[in-house]
């Protein structure tokens, strides 16, 4: 059966939507406190060993050492895990932010771009209808509103067209980063999981052999750890909470009047043809 991953599972066909992304990190913060409330436990776990010693000794002095350092262990590999992951997360939501603009520009330039092109059109309309009843003083005035509208079209496709290809451009590096986020926070995740069972493996090792009494509930927790499948972990989380399996389509250029072709046009006087 193909394995699920994160890189596969966490996309949305909307170019500007980051749920998925949103997704993987709210998981990672769920996980991250179960590291702090597991981290508080094994420190909290030493309070009265500390009293212990008093009564019994050498052996209760190096369990609690040892505890001491399998929570210093723990800690230092959240803070690691921690420190790591946010530049990650930095050049993603750098990545984010630029996607959207450079989107918003688009979308904004396409606006100007079909504005124009109606404006040269409506240009040329009005000098075919005065073609003939106008003076020759008027009609070059409106041949040259004409040609001005023609050459602010023509540098509005230019613009648009431009920022089609820089979105473009965009949404290639943001797919290849995205893949890479997917795959270092699956990473991430994997040790996490890995780490803290065996901490807590550890740690009911330890306190099994002084307290006798508690192994039946200690063995009880280890079954429970020895059915641990980090595969199905990742997996129920990914069917869990799945966005999508495709990423989002380039954005087209669409030629003005390409569009209009469909559309009913207005006949012009015969005297202007």
């Amino acid at each position: 059966m193909r394995e699920l991953h994160f890189k596969d599972n966490f996309w949305n066909t909307e170019i500007i939507s980051t749920v998925g992304y949103d997704s993987i990190i709210q998981h990672l913060n769920d996980g991250k406190r179960t590291s702090t409330v597991i981290t508080t436990y094994c420190s909290l776990t030493l309070l009265p060993l500390t009293l212990d010693v008093l009564t019994f000794g050498l052996s209760h002095l190096h369990l609690a050492q040892t505890m001491r350092e399998e929570a210093k262990k723990l800690e230092d590999f959240r803070e690691k895990q921690k420190e790591t992951r946010k530049k990650v997360e930095q050049h993603m939501d750098a990545l984010h932010k630029q996607k959207a603009a450079q989107y918003k520009k688009t979308a904004d330039a396409k606006k100007t771009y079909e504005q124009k092109c109606r404006d040269k059109e409506e240009a040329e309309q009005n000098m075919n209808r005065n073609a003939t009843t106008s003076s020759s003083k008027q009609q070059e005035k409106l041949y040259a509103k004409t040609q001005q509208a023609k050459q602010t079209a023509e540098e509005a496709d230019r613009i648009y067209s431009h920022n089609v290809s820089l979105l473009g451009k965009l949404r290639e590096e943001w797919l290849n980063e995205h893949v890479k986020a997917c795959e270092f926070f699956e990473k991430q995740e994997v040790e996490r999981i890995s780490t803290l069972r065996n901490v807590v493996w550890t740690h009911l090792n330890h306190l099994s052999q002084q307290c006798v009494t508690s192994d039946e509930l200690y063995e009880e927790v280890r079954k429970s750890l020895e059915q641990c499948n980090i595969q199905e972990d990742i997996e129920h989380f990914i069917n869990l909470r799945r966005t999508g399996d495709k990423p989002p389509a380039s954005v087209p250029y669409e030629n003005f009047y390409n569009n209009q072709r469909s559309a009913p046009t207005r006949s012009l006087p015969t005297a202007g043809r």
